[in-house]
């Protein structure tokens, strides 16, 4: 007979496990959250440039999506193979990717040396390589590295023909702040419409590892994007993970570190399509 002692044991075990077979930081989780203070640098641009928030992509265009590469003590896991990918790409037409994004857990622990390593890759493609942060970009206190080398959490990039809207979702939730922002900042947003973040809202499995609990926070997310975005992009959880709803598509990530897996994202003028690849 399972009693609900019996219950709550075997759960505890499966939470266990899946918090330590995703290498969680657990001083990390309980130190970490800072939304408030992240959400001050939103003008705060180290890293990018004016130029690198206003493109002109085209009316045909592709774009690269890589998420959780946990750049740690200067070992980036491959993560300088995607130039290859990219320079293969130029004069391709609608194959040409105009951009990459990273969906968060760029570094295991944010140290000054793995920041600088993410810094020094991006400065070699020939496209701008847009920065998402992740709860391990924040874990060890060591989000003022991020706030030093990169600085803004929670922005947006105009082009001719696509906005893209970058959100801090780090500690497991938005805010009403950053929510409020993005729903005034979507009434402005030219041609195609494409949201990042780290945390994903969507799993395969109620045993999979999910930060991000607030549904509350989920159901308005959802009703501010609905007709006014294509698709929104996570990692987090190391395994794919494709949902549509309301016309959106929300695409999950595998991790790069250990898959090496990237998405190629590819708009034309009838629609939008993705292939994920391995480097």
């Amino acid at each position: 007979m399972v009693t609900k002692f019996n219950k709550f044991f075997i759960i505890t075990l499966l939470c266990l496990f899946s918090l330590l077979s995703c290498k969680i930081d657990l001083p990390g989780m309980f130190g970490s959250n800072d939304l408030d203070k992240r959400l001050k640098e939103k003008d705060n641009f180290v890293f990018l440039t004016d130029a690198d928030r206003s493109l002109n992509f085209g009316d045909e265009f592709s774009f690269m999506v890589i998420a959780d590469t946990h750049i740690e003590g200067g070992n980036a896991f491959g993560l300088e193979k995607i130039k290859d990918v990219i320079d293969a790409s130029i004069g391709g037409g609608a194959d040409e990717v105009k951009f990459a994004i990273i969906c968060g857990d760029i570094t295991q622990y944010c140290e000054e040396e793995s920041v600088k390593k993410f810094i020094e890759i991006a400065d070699s493609l020939p496209v701008p390589f847009y920065p998402v942060i992740g709860n391990h970009d924040v874990y060890q206190g060591n989000w003022p590295n991020w706030k030093k080398f990169i600085g803004s959490t929670c922005y947006r990039v105009d082009g001719d023909s696509a906005t893209l809207f970058i959100l801090d979702s780090a500690t497991g939730f938005f805010g009403e702040e950053q929510l409020n922002w993005l729903e005034k900042e979507l009434k402005t947003a030219k041609g195609r419409v494409f949201t990042f973040s780290h945390s994903n809202l969507f799993t395969k499995s109620p045993l999979e590892q999910q930060q991000f609990t607030y549904t509350s926070e989920r159901a308005h997310l959802l009703s501010i994007l609905k007709g006014r975005c294509d698709a929104m992009f996570w990692g987090h959880s190391h395994r794919r993970n494709l949902e549509t709803i309301g016309g959106i598509e929300y695409i999950t990530l595998e991790d790069f570190k250990s898959k090496s897996i990237y998405c190629i994202v590819k708009v034309t003028k009838t629609g939008i399509t993705w292939e994920f690849k391995k480097i």
